[in-house]
């Protein structure tokens, strides 16, 4: 029988790549072509991709074409290949007009490729950029295609990209009772680490489906044998640490804009949970917090039907909260280093109907609201009906949390930001 391998394979030199940029800016591995398209050359390709995949202004999968790769299938994430979808929407399998390559979705009901899906393809590419918060869903879908690889004996190879929020961790580890596609596994809101690095803790530490986790040990047992059909390779960033500021090129997804909003997120997600507007329909998405019940002496903004956000909450309806938003310099030294909660904190003091504060479930298990699930636990919104201050609930969050971060030392591939 055939025996394949998974090699955890990284490519650690820094060869100049096919690019304007300089040896000492930060590069996208994707941006490294010299490094990785000799392994790609003669192969049957499958990219899971989005619009944030580029070299420059081009497209990756344009570029790749261009150099004679051979690209069979495209998959997209939630927002769809283009980006262009609304939180949340379902996109069809359909052909994309500029390439001809067909375009299979992996939000809603079909989250991984299936084998029919991948019966044709030689390697699996992974492309896309993450913001660095466990409920930004590209780190749930990576993982699934990391299974989709594994049990179907699939080389994968990961074209790292630096993370906006990797320069800090903090927020409460999920309890895994509480797991869901916005937080998959046992880690932090603001994980700190690239997608590369994730994907190496998650296939470290068993977080896969049993059949991915056991080819995974397999390798573990077999990994001085000559045949290296298998392959799990990352392809590294360039001139990139923790401790850098990485500006995004390109807006990663409708609702996350500019910086600000990127760098809120972490903090101000939790929102989603509540009956609040968090900026949705507007300029300043995570920016902009508010509720018509708030004091009308507050901020006032209007949320409104836009590209990415059809029917945002509280749609046309005059909002009074608070305005979050700034240059970089100012968001960077208000968020600091830490999931903020005050604003959190000080929106359930001032709204008026507590009762109705957090989005109820419908049916089901209470327990399992949107809120407790982007928390990752029952115990957050439990701590502000009991008007815990910041300070009692961050101590409850800090055994968790430096477990966590012993943890992740074991799988950085770049020099950490302590």
């Amino acid at each position: 029988m055939k025996i394949f391998l998974l090699t955890a394979l990284i490519t650690s030199c820094i060869a100049s790549a096919q690019s304007s940029k300089t040896t000492t800016e930060i590069m996208p591995a994707a941006y490294r072509t010299n490094v990785y398209v000799p392994m790609l050359k003669g192969k049957r390709v499958a990219i899971f991709a989005n619009h944030t995949a580029t070299i420059g202004n081009v497209h990756l999968v344009d570029t790749l074409l261009k150099l004679g790769i051979k690209i069979i299938v495209a998959f997209g994430p939630e927002h769809g290949f283009r980006g262009t979808a609304n939180a949340g929407e379902k996109v069809d399998t359909y052909i994309d007009s500029i390439t001809r390559i067909p375009v299979i979705s992996l939000y809603g009901k079909k989250r991984k490729p299936s084998p029919e899906d991948l019966k044709n393809v030689d390697v699996m590419l992974f492309d896309i950029q993450d913001v660095g918060t466990r409920f930004y869903t590209y780190i749930s879908s990576l993982q699934e295609y990391m299974e989709a690889a594994f049990e179907n004996s699939k080389p994968l190879m990961i074209l790292d990209r630096p993370n906006p929020n990797s320069f800090y961790v903090d927020g409460p580890v999920l309890d895994t009772a509480y797991k869901s596609f916005v937080g998959m596994n046992p880690i932090p809101i603001v994980y700190g680490m690239t997608m590369g690095e994730y994907a190496f803790m998650v296939a470290g530490e068993k977080w896969l489906s049993k059949k991915a986790n056991d080819k995974y040990a397999y390798y573990q047992t077999t990994k001085n044998s000559k045949d290296t059909a298998f392959h799990f390779q990352l392809i590294k960033c360039g001139n990139y640490t923790h401790k850098s500021k990485y500006v995004l090129p390109i807006k990663p997804s409708p609702n996350l804009p500019d910086m600000a909003s990127i760098y809120w997120y972490g903090s101000n997600c939790f929102f989603e949970g509540t009956v609040l507007s968090e900026g949705r329909g507007t300029d300043h998405p995570f920016c902009f917090i508010g509720h018509p019940s708030l004091p009308s002496t507050l901020f006032a903004f209007t949320p409104v039907s836009r590209n990415g956000a059809t029917t945002p909450k509280l749609k046309d309806t005059l909002c009074y909260g608070v305005n979050l938003f700034g240059t970089n310099e100012q968001v960077l030294r208000m968020v600091g280093n830490k999931v903020q909660l005050k604003y959190l904190l000080e929106a359930y003091r001032l709204f008026p109907d507590k009762e109705s504060f957090f989005i109820k479930v419908k049916k089901g298990n209470p327990n399992l609201s949107l809120f407790n699930k982007l928390a990752g636990n029952n115990e957050l919104m439990q701590q502000i009906k009991d008007g815990k201050t910041e300070e009692e609930i961050r101590a409850s969050w800090q055994a968790k949390l430096d477990a966590f971060k012993k943890i992740r030392k074991k799988y950085l591939q770049y020099e950490d930001f302590e």
